[in-house]
């Protein structure tokens, strides 16, 4: 895909570009976006992470916050940092498919970004972005985040036959696998098609609902979740490639910090399920044959999207993303 960007858009990359004064030559400034709405949940943690660069990296480096879908529309961004429009971007592998095929295996990890670097598979994740996408995958956040399935009506069991929800790559095969009739709508559209009942629901992350205004016209959250969000810091490899030993050092600093933050989701899980239900979202548990239901076929099915684009390296991520 061609990355189209507003003629705003590239004027603001380009004034921010000029910024850097000759007298602040040895401080390296990188534009960055986030593919989500500044403040909100998929955004945090990448503007704490940017935050603490500024603050620890005075004199070596320095990060320019440019914005979120306003600045680089969020299925445009992963193009942008693959071309060096922005220097670093806070994205999901969900919106950059067509450059990371396989990309959909990282929410299917069962292990954390920390045991992932432990065990080989973070270099191989990292040698993939490069390969493919000329980024360098710096560091993931979202671990202990699951996604669920929310619903304007009750559901007996993982039957999805007769509803109409809202879905994306992340979990397509799973919901069409249990019988449901998908639709594709940007973030943006989902409260008006939940409002004049086009969707019967959607699936979305354990957090993030309330910052959307979804929970109005939510009224079940279905359990177990599934599946582990991604959300990553990719930085243009020929930018990661122009930083010293002391930038770079840094930016692993910076990052290593943030993922230890991952650890906060399970207190942030907790906090959001209870803002739900006082906001009215009931929840709805499978258990026993259901459970296993659920779990199973999404897991089956993630899987098997990844290894019908690339089975030997499917089965390379497999082995080092499942306990």
């Amino acid at each position: 895909m061609t990355f189209r960007s507003s003629a705003a858009t590239i004027a603001l990359v380009a004034a921010t570009a000029l910024g850097t004064s000759a007298a602040q030559a040895e401080e390296v400034s990188l534009r960055a976006v986030t593919a989500f709405a500044t403040g909100t949940t998929f955004s945090r943690d990448f503007e704490a992470f940017v935050e603490w660069v500024n603050e620890n990296g005075k004199g070596v480096v320095q990060i320019e916050l440019l914005g979120g879908p306003e600045a680089v529309p969020p299925f445009e961004l992963g193009n942008a940092v693959q071309a060096g429009i922005v220097d670093i971007a806070n994205n999901t592998t969900a919106y950059y498919p067509n450059l990371v095929p396989t990309g959909d295996a990282l929410h299917l990890a069962q292990n954390t970004i920390q045991e992932q670097r432990e065990n080989g598979c973070y270099e191989l994740v990292d040698s993939i972005h490069q390969d493919q996408m000329n980024v360098k995958y710096l560091a993931r956040v979202g671990d202990h985040m699951n996604y669920h399935l929310y619903l304007t009506k009750p559901l007996e069991g993982p039957d999805l036959t007769g509803l109409t929800l809202r879905t994306t790559p992340v979990y397509r095969a799973m919901f069409e696998k249990l019988g449901a009739t998908l639709v594709r709508t940007a973030p943006g559209e989902v409260y008006s098609a939940l409002e004049r009942g086009a969707i019967d629901g959607y699936g979305w992350p354990s957090q993030g609902v309330l910052d959307l205004g979804w929970h109005e016209q939510t009224a079940y959250r279905v359990d177990p979740g599934f599946y582990q969000v991604d959300v990553n810091f990719l930085v243009n490899l020929d930018a990661w490639n122009g930083l010293d030993d002391e930038q770079r050092a840094l930016l692993e600093k910076g990052a290593a910090w943030i993922e230890e933050q991952n650890a906060m989701n399970v207190e942030r899980n907790a906090a959001e399920a209870k803002a739900q239900a006082d906001a009215g979202i009931k929840t709805l548990t499978f258990e026993g044959e259901a459970a296993a239901t659920w779990n199973t076929t999404a897991q089956e099915e993630g899987w098997g999207e990844v290894m019908k684009i690339d089975a030997d390296l499917g089965a390379k991520l497999q082995a080092c993303l499942l306990k």
